[in-house]
């Protein structure tokens, strides 16, 4: 009986040994991940550097068809569940990342995505706008401005944007992307974009908005990896802002192109206007 307290000693060692090692090996791992993980540039003023051509998934590599459901998935298929009944209809239904709408809105929004083949913009060679076009594929830098530069399925877009402290032009008449002008929040760049026109969606599915649509976007460089994030503000036809899903992207030295010209050649041979969801 009295070799019993020994014993328990020596298995209480034992255990707390064996319940040391994941917790040393982790703390090692992760201190090994601090030590590789790269530091993040920063200018001569002090703050992140930006500069630089970001991978954000958006490029011909990505494309790995999926089955989803009764649809092929394209874009973005790691990201999104199967299909499952949506709850009182037996439908399929995918948890999409969108906007919600006013009760009075959404018979607008399901006649847009119904009709999406014929009446989606981006489908017209169109700019798809904010924020529907993403993260910046290229960012140039420089003192008090910062430009965004995008390599889309429609052609190359820019955005120049001011940091300098000024305010939205008074005179600016409505485009596709709209009057921006950015701060800094700490090691966030925050971007607030007016005066956007109404001819471009939010997303798909028929996510349309008013002129009064603003959109901030928050970008945070994390030694060589871009975190982009939006959110909409429309509340004339919005339940409440739509936030989007966040997106990372990667430094890369692969630079961007010259894209070539965008060619509505589907429309005139479209045989009737059967569509099904897009899971982006």
């Amino acid at each position: 009986m009295q070799g019993r307290p020994a014993c328990k000693g020596i298995f209480a060692a034992v255990i707390a040994a064996n319940l040391s090692l994941p917790i040393a090996t982790a703390q090692a791992q992760t201190a090994a991940a601090t030590v590789a993980a790269p530091a993040t540039p920063r200018g001569v003023d002090g703050l992140p550097d930006l500069n630089g051509t970001w991978d954000n998934g958006a490029g011909i590599p990505w494309v790995r068809p999926q089955q989803v459901g009764a649809s092929i998935c394209i874009v973005g298929c790691e990201e999104i569940p199967q299909a499952s009944p949506a709850a009182g209809t037996g439908a399929a239904r995918l948890p999409m990342d969108r906007p919600r709408y006013r009760p009075e809105h959404i018979g607008k929004v399901q006649d847009l995505n119904a009709r999406q083949v014929q009446e989606d913009p981006v489908l017209r060679c169109e700019n798809p706008g904010l924020p529907r076009i993403g993260p910046p594929d290229k960012i140039v830098q420089i003192p008090g401005q910062v430009v965004f530069l995008y390599d889309d399925v429609n052609g190359n877009f820019f955005r120049i944007i001011p940091t300098d402290g000024r305010g939205h032009q008074a005179d600016f008449e409505a485009t596709f992307l709209g009057d921006a002008v950015g701060h800094w929040e700490e090691d966030t760049l925050v971007v607030e974009t007016v005066k956007l026109n109404d001819r471009t969606w939010l997303t798909d599915d028929g996510s349309f908005h008013t002129a009064d649509l603003r959109v901030v976007e928050r970008l945070t460089r994390t030694g060589d990896t871009l975190q982009w994030q939006a959110t909409a503000h429309d509340p004339a036809v919005l339940a409440e802002p739509w936030e989007m899903r966040p997106r990372t992207a990667r430094l890369t030295d692969i630079e961007i192109v010259e894209a070539p010209p965008c060619i509505d050649r589907d429309l005139p041979l479209m045989q009737d206007g059967t569509s099904h969801d897009n899971p982006r």
